[in-house]
Formats: structure tokens, sequence, C-alpha cells
């Protein structure tokens, strides 16, 4: 059985305790050594394994964990943030479905979460935005014609942005030229949750000047909405006059 384990945005408090028991029990441990922090490794026995998948291509990765699978050993893939967002696991599972190999996969803490526990905001907020938009900008490796950032831009929602950074300069373009306004807040995160964590504050018109005076080209994920500023409606969650399945309105009483 191979685990795929999601190791959180850096902090290694904030690895899950089924992810962090995995990879204490490992015999095999196969690490994205470029993003996650090796803290999270503590407590591994001295007898295991570690690789470092950055120095790795796909086929090494997957002779590594099929010769575990071979000896009896027990494999943790550690990916950093959660997985299932730019984790580039899928190929992975596919082979280990082709050769027979049973995985699972734990999920993780992913980075654009941890940005809105360091910002103290809320994505979604009533009467601002409920729709949360997670992508990045067309780098070395293109994105699908039909997302392509400027048509996401149009509606205006909150928006998570990936491995972009050092395209901020055109980010910011292709965001206002999309729909968002000038004055639109925006925030950049350098490594969440790390010991060197870094917050730049602005907006779509000027964050990329600060960004740069900063010298932030890389490890930084970009929030653009709304949610960042102080307007916003109240949740009928807790409105004492709206009646839930648990609790009579006010006027119901």
């Amino acid at each position: 059985m191979i685990h795929f384990i999601g190791a959180g945005p850096g902090d290694p408090d904030l690895i899950t305790v089924k992810g962090k028991r995995l990879i204490d029990e490992a015999d095999v441990i196969i690490y994205a050594g470029s993003l996650v922090n090796p803290d999270v490794l503590n407590g591994a026995k001295p007898t295991a394994t570690i690789h470092n998948s950055a120095y790795m291509n796909l086929d090494e990765v997957i002779e590594v964990m099929c010769k575990a699978e071979k000896e009896g050993l027990r494999t943790v893939r550690v990916h950093t943030g959660d997985p299932a967002i730019y984790g580039a696991i899928r190929e992975q599972m596919d082979r280990l479905e082709e050769k027979g190999i049973e995985f699972d996969v734990i999920p993780g803490v992913s980075s654009f979460l941890a940005v809105a526990a360091v910002l103290k905001k809320e994505y979604t907020l009533p009467d601002v935005s409920q729709t949360v938009i997670v992508t990045r900008m067309e780098g070395r490796t293109p994105v699908p014609e039909k997302e392509k950032l400027i048509d996401l831009a149009r509606h205006n929602a909150s928006m998570a942005i990936f491995l972009s950074i050092g395209f901020i300069d055109e980010m910011c373009k292709t965001l206002i030229e999309g729909g968002y306004a000038p004055d639109t807040p925006v925030a950049v995160v350098y490594k969440a949750t790390w010991p060197d964590e870094k917050t730049v504050l602005g907006s779509l018109a000027d964050i990329a000047g600060k960004v740069k005076a900063e010298k932030i080209d890389r490890t930084a994920l970009t929030v653009v909405g709304g949610f960042l500023g102080g307007g916003y409606g109240l949740s009928k969650l807790y409105d004492k006059s709206f009646t839930t399945m648990f609790r009579k309105g006010a006027e119901e009483q």
C-alpha cells in the first residue's frame, strides 16, 4: 500500500495526525523536497530511506514505489499542501493502478486555505462572493483555452492564483482587463505558515511594485477579491430571525 500524504502548507504542526503517523511508520519516504518543509519528516525511523523527488522524474518515482512494494516495505509519497491541487498525483496513481499496486490519499491543508488563515479572512462572504476560483497563470505549461485568466476574471469571484508570482505584472494587467476594478484588494503571501512567512497587501493597481520591492519571486500565493475588503452582509446561519432545521427564527417563536 502506497500512502499519498498532503503535508500541509509548511508549518509541520499542520499535517494531519494520520499523515504524521504514516510518515513516522514508513520504511520508504518520497517527498517533494522543493516545497515540503523537511521538518514534517522529523520523527521518521532512522532506518527509513528518504528520496527527494525534486531530483527525480516520474519513472524514477514509480520505480522506487514498485521496488518497495515488492520488498513488503511501507511507503509514503509526501506532497505539499493538499495533493489534489497542483500535486501531479493522478499520473502516479494511474501508474500504480496499471501495476496492481494499492494506494490511498491522506488529505492536507492547502496553501490557499493557510493564506486565508494568515490573513484572517473568509473567501465566501455574503453579498461579496460565494465562489472561490483556484487557478494559475499560463507559463511554461499552458492552461486550457476556456480557462484563461482574463475569462475567469469576469466573474469577480474570490480568486487564489498559484504558481504565478513571477508574472505578477501580467497577472494584474490581465485581471483588470478581465473585469476586476484596479482598486480591487490583493494579498500576496510568501511561504504561508513558515517561519519566514511574509505578507504584502495592496490593490491590483499597485501590488506588483510592492511585491518586487520585497524581492518575492517564488513560493508565494496571490489572492484577489472583495473578500479582502471591509464590506459584506451578515450570514443567515446565525441570524436570529432566520429559521433553520435546528433553530426557530425569532418571528416563529
